[in-house]
Parts: structure tokens; C-alpha cells; sequence
């Protein structure tokens, strides 16, 4: 057949003679994957994986969690148990005093000398250095590092130290982080469900419907979050569940605009319009067939939800609306330490450490999610 086509042979019909079979002793079969097929969810954990900062941060979530959940029963000291005659007592962690950090020390300013001097007046075992002396109206003053433990008598150990009341802050703080996480992971699953529904709904409707609910949602939005929870206080006092729905009133917009957002991406794909043609009903195209490619944005918007929760409540505690004594909470701890903020920073050092950690490894780890379920940076 080439040599009829090189020659300029007239084009006609071509006779079998004309064909010649090649390949008829190879058996031709498409190549064999080498490596075994990766969905979206691994791919995103392997990528995730690959995250350093996102994998550090989930890990001090998870001690946290840890701690939440253990720590208050790591010493024998009760959440509010009071000892009176130990009040405001400096933080002593024993592995750390011979560092001299948390030694249990305290400074005590504008002391007469020969007071400090006289073993009755002051337990000369308990005094660690002696400084800034200096004369005042003829009688020598000076500032007196001691260690307050043996200068008050205390055989017991506070690791975080005590609150005016001599409530051990160990137990408080981390019963105080129990409650708030639990606060922020209880509003938030439930902002989620309810922004999904509104959101799906709104978003697959589209037109009249999705107008008036998106209406409703600005409305609801206008509201100031402070009005909304002492609105609740009044009626239904303080406690967990005043402080749950108004964070519920308004938190679940933002997902509900995210899921209608998602559902005006997906909803006149190819397959969700074989879906209608074939008779299955809205709820069933709804939740099976574009809800589940919206998973990862649900799931990343969570994640980012949280660190705002906790913020929110410890903010509301810190203003007095939030839990009230004796149960604490994050902002219940940073409200009772910035009352005695200049004398006793201890009181309000470790409640900000333990919410800016949360909120720091939230966002991290909602950073490092996001990035993972990318569906552009599948295979990257």
C-alpha cells in the first residue's frame, strides 16, 4: 500500500493485499501502575505529613487535650479547695527550682533591716539573698529575696502557685481548659451542622430562597455577640448553656455562606445533572453527591473555628459574663489574675500561656489542613 501511495497510484478502494499486519506477535496491553493508587484523603494526610509546623501544632493540641482531661487530677488538691492560710503562694515545680525557675521565691520590698535580721521576725532559712539597701529617714531598708514556702511554713507544693483564695491554679487552670474546650468543640459541631443544612439548602435553591435566607443570616449577624449572651445570662442565668447559645446564635453563618459558595461551584456539574435526569430526589444530590466534595473546606473552617470559640468565651468571662465561682474557665483565670497583675503575674502568666498556645497550634494546624485538601496541590 505505500508503494501504491508513493508511486501516485489512483486513489480507489484498497484491497486486503493491500494491508500488511504488524505487531500480530506482541500482546499489546496498557502499562502496569507501579505504586498503588492514592485517594484525596491520603493524599492529604501524606501531604499534611510533610507539614512540619501543622504536625507540632497538632501534637501540643493534643497534649493539651491530654492535660485537659488529666491534669487536674495529677495532684490531690481539689479545683476549689481553699487553704487560707496559703493564699497567692509563687509557683514551686520541683524539676525546675534547681534551674531557679518556679523556685517557690518572692521578693519582698521596703523591709527594715534589722526586722530581716532577727530570727523572730523572719525565719533566717528562708532568706536567699539580701540587696538594694539604702537609707531612708535615718533607718536602712533593703528588698529581701526569700523562699516563701519556708517563710510562711507551707510543707505543701503548688506548682502554679494559689489565687487569693489559696485554690491550688494547677487544677484550676486545667479544669479551666477542659471547660472551655469543651465550650468551643460543642458550639462549634453544632455551628457546623446548622451552617451546613442553611448553607446546602440555600446554596442548591438558589434564587427567592437563597436571597431570603441569606437575608435572615444578615440580620441574625447584625446582632452584637455581648448584647446576645447577656440577653441569655438575664434569662437563663450563668453557666455552660448561656454561654453555648450565644455562641451558637451567630457562629454558624460563616459556614453557611462557605457551603453556599461551594454548592453554587458544584451544583450544574455534569454529574449532578445525570443525578436530576434520573429521577433522585434534592436531599439525596444534596448529601451525597455535592456535600461530600465540600469536606475539606467543612473540615478546614472547623478546625479555624475552634481558637475563635475559646477566644470568644475567654473574652466573655473576661468581661464577667461568663462562668461564675467557683468553676473556672480560661477567661474566669485571666480575669481573677489581671486584678493583681503588678503583685502576682504567676496568676495570669500561665492562663495566657496555655490560650495563646491553643490559639497559635489551631491556626497552625487549620493552616496546614487547608493546604493538605487543596485539590490544586493534589500530587505536589
Amino acid at each position: 500500500m505505500t508503494d501504491k501511495l508513493a508511486n501516485g497510484a489512483s486513489s480507489g478502494p484498497f484491497l486486503d493485499d493491500d494491508f500488511e499486519l504488524l505487531q500480530l506477535d506482541r500482546d499489546l496491553k496498557d502499562a502496569k501502575f507501579e505504586t498503588e493508587p492514592i485517594g484525596f484523603l491520603k493524599d492529604a494526610a501524606i501531604r499534611l505529613c510533610h507539614n512540619r509546623a501543622a504536625l507540632a501544632a497538632l501534637v501540643l493540641i493534643l497534649l493539651m487535650i491530654f492535660m485537659a482531661a488529666f491534669g487536674p487530677g495529677m495532684n490531690k488538691y481539689g479545683y476549689n479547695d481553699q487553704f487560707i492560710d496559703y493564699v497567692n503562694m509563687p509557683p514551686r515545680i520541683p524539676f525546675l527550682a534547681k534551674l531557679g525557675i518556679a523556685d517557690g521565691s518572692r521578693v519582698l520590698q521596703n523591709r527594715r533591716l534589722e526586722n530581716v535580721q532577727d530570727p523572730e521576725k523572719m525565719p533566717q532559712d528562708a532568706i536567699l539573698e539580701i540587696f538594694n539597701e539604702r537609707e531612708v529617714r535615718g533607718v536602712t531598708m533593703v528588698d529581701v529575696k526569700v523562699d516563701y514556702y519556708r517563710y510562711t511554713g507551707c510543707e505543701e507544693t503548688f506548682w502554679f502557685g494559689t489565687d487569693y483564695l489559696g485554690r491550688d491554679l494547677w487544677t484550676r487552670l486545667w479544669r479551666g481548659t477542659r471547660i472551655s474546650l469543651f465550650i468551643a468543640i460543642i458550639s462549634v459541631l453544632t455551628n457546623v451542622v446548622i451552617g451546613v443544612v442553611y448553607g446546602s439548602i440555600a446554596g442548591y435553591y438558589g434564587g427567592k430562597v437563597d436571597m431570603v435566607m441569606m437575608r435572615i443570616c444578615e440580620i441574625i449577624q447584625s446582632f452584637p455577640r455581648v448584647v446576645i449572651a447577656t440577653l441569655f445570662i438575664m434569662v437563663f442565668g450563668t453557666g455552660l448553656f448561656s454561654i453555648i447559645m450565644s455562641l451558637l446564635i451567630s457562629g454558624w453563618i460563616s459556614t453557611a455562606r462557605m457551603i453556599r459558595s461551594q454548592f453554587y461551584r458544584f451544583k450544574d456539574r455534569e454529574y449532578v445533572l445525570a443525578a436530576r435526569t434520573m429521577g433522585i430526589s434534592d436531599m439525596s444530590i444534596i448529601f451525597r453527591y455535592i456535600l461530600p466534595n465540600s469536606l475539606g473546606p467543612i473540615i478546614t473552617s472547623t478546625m479555624m473555628a475552634v481558637p475563635s470559640a475559646i477566644f470568644t468565651e475567654s473574652f466573655l468571662a473576661y468581661i464577667g459574663l461568663g462562668l461564675q465561682a467557683p468553676e473556672p474557665s480560661i477567661g474566669v483565670l485571666l480575669s481573677e489574675g489581671q486584678k493583681v497583675l503588678l503583685n502576682y503575674p504567676f496568676q495570669s502568666l500561665f492562663p495566657g500561656i496555655v490560650i495563646s498556645v491553643l490559639m497559635i497550634c489551631f491556626n497552625l494546624f487549620g493552616n496546614g489542613l487547608r493546604d493538605a485538601m487543596d485539590p490544586t496541590l493534589r500530587g505536589t
